[in-house]
């Protein structure tokens, strides 16, 4: 999964980026909130780690703009040394997943950090419950289909396909989709290969308002599938 680390302490944040790394997590680290702010705004996330004591705006601040100002419901661990009962209840009501006292521990991190992904998901694992009639989702022999009709996709298609799903109504970035589906964190694949990809995946599996699903390219930033009404 792709994670960014909000944390002004550059000790503090290369070791929890090592250890969610580790865990096989892609990891973006922010020093300061108005660079995370402004790296959240272009780009897309499957998890958010948040300090509270920062040098321009404080975490809370920061988790109350994204879930208020920028209606992004991306889930957020808050990770700060302030253990009182009573900023914990603050950080959970102002819209946080889940809440870590420093010193963090890296077992702890990463089972927090699943955990939370787990739950965004609805506790499934990623290979069961997609709901996303009228196509059906075959991960045992890498298929889609629209009702009868067995669609033929290649293998890069179907995890683009199943990438896409999986995110039903979040924008994501180019780069997002870059480090999914062809495991690259940087821009030697071109993001000229990757609207390719999308535009052709549109026209085999016919997204559009008639079968109940449009595929939308969002200016200067990624793409969103949504559900909607036939």
């Amino acid at each position: 999964m792709r994670v960014a680390i909000l944390e002004d302490d550059p000790d503090q944040a290369e070791i929890t980026g090592l250890w969610l790394s580790h865990a096989e997590h892609t990891v973006d680290s922010f020093a300061n909130a108005t660079d995370f702010l402004r790296a959240v705004k272009r780009d897309s996330f499957d998890l958010y780690v948040l300090d509270w004591m920062l040098p321009d705006l404080s975490g809370i601040e920061v988790l109350k703009k994204l879930r208020t100002e920028m209606d992004d419901y991306t889930p957020v661990v808050i990770a700060t040394a302030k253990d009182e009962e009573q900023s914990i209840v603050r950080g959970l009501e102002a819209g946080a997943d889940d809440y870590i006292v420093k010193p963090i521990r890296q077992a702890e991190l990463v089972a927090r950090v699943s955990a939370v992904l787990r739950r965004a998901t609805g506790g499934k694992p990623d290979d069961e419950g997609l709901d996303v009639a009228p196509y059906s989702v075959h991960l045992a022999n890498k298929t889609v289909s629209l009702g009868d009709e067995k669609i033929a996709l290649t293998n890069r298609e179907f995890e683009l396909a199943l990438f896409f799903f999986r995110n039903a109504g979040k924008m994501v970035s180019r780069g997002h989709i870059l480090q999914a589906i062809w495991g690259i964190e940087n821009r030697s694949v071109s993001t000229r290969t990757v609207d390719t990809h999308v535009s052709r995946l549109r026209k085999k599996l016919k997204l559009c308002e008639a079968n109940g699903w449009v595929l939308s390219a969002i200016y200067q930033h990624g793409y969103r599938i949504e559900r909607v009404a036939a």
